[in-house]
């Protein structure tokens, strides 16, 4: 699926949350275009805050977001997603009532309608299921619907939260390999953290709504104390 070039994120000393009560504090992190960052950490440490004040969906209290050098704070979520912010939220937020294809339509945001091609290349089974509802499709099929209408829109960044979460391992499988192809900047939260870490070239670590750790993928998967205290798990070598 095609995408805009760009994609450099940069993020500083961003602290936010809802009305006066702040889940992350000062956040800074780089992504460039291209990379793939994990954000992982246990239950309710920030991570989807995280997501929601990038796409303008929270109360920022401090700091900056800048795609491409585009300071992004002062606008608005519509206007975030104009800038090259692609959003695939946990909760899907498939129009249950309109089919698999008006579904996508809704993510042209101004394209041509043969631009439904490239959401039907990446996905297939979308394609054979374009005249279905959206409330008549499995949970796998529904997150393929998600992604692929953020991915219409021709984000430079796109944030995934937890999309493999419900997912059975073949439809997990298919998805992150979909992914893998894309030539996009990617911050992915996922509770599956082997499948993070294979698919991200950085992984950056929260805990009480701040970094505790940012580095390789690679690096993380080595050090198993630090996995254990953040995250709970080991990873077998």
């Amino acid at each position: 699926m095609s995408s805009r070039t760009e994609g450099h994120l940069e993020i500083a000393g961003l602290t936010a949350g809802y009305g006066e009560t702040r889940i992350v504090e000062g956040l800074a992190f780089t992504v460039p275009p291209g990379g793939r960052l994990a954000l992982l950490g246990r239950n309710g440490v920030g991570k989807t805050t995280t997501l929601a004040t990038l796409v303008g969906q929270t109360t920022r209290h401090a700091g900056s977001i800048r795609l491409d050098g585009v300071e992004l704070t002062g606008l608005g979520a519509a206007a975030r997603a104009a800038a090259g912010l692609g959003y695939v939220p946990q909760t899907r937020d498939v129009f249950r009532s309109l089919t698999v294809e008006e579904n996508l339509v809704t993510g042209l945001k101004g394209r041509p309608r043969t631009a439904l091609e490239e959401a039907y290349e990446l996905f297939p089974r979308l394609k054979e299921r374009r005249r279905n509802g959206g409330g008549n499709l499995s949970g796998g099929e529904q997150q393929m619907l998600s992604v692929a209408r953020a991915l219409l829109g021709r984000p430079t960044v796109l944030l995934l939260d937890e999309p493999l979460e419900g997912l059975a391992p073949v439809i997990c499988d298919q998805l992150m390999q979909a992914l893998s192809r894309l030539a996009v900047t990617m911050i992915l939260v996922e509770q599956q953290v082997d499948r993070a870490l294979d698919f991200a070239d950085r992984v950056l670590l929260l805990d009480r709504g701040q970094v505790v750790h940012e580095g390789a993928s690679a690096d993380l998967r080595g050090d198993h104390a630090l996995m254990e205290r953040h995250l709970g798990v080991a990873l077998a070598a």
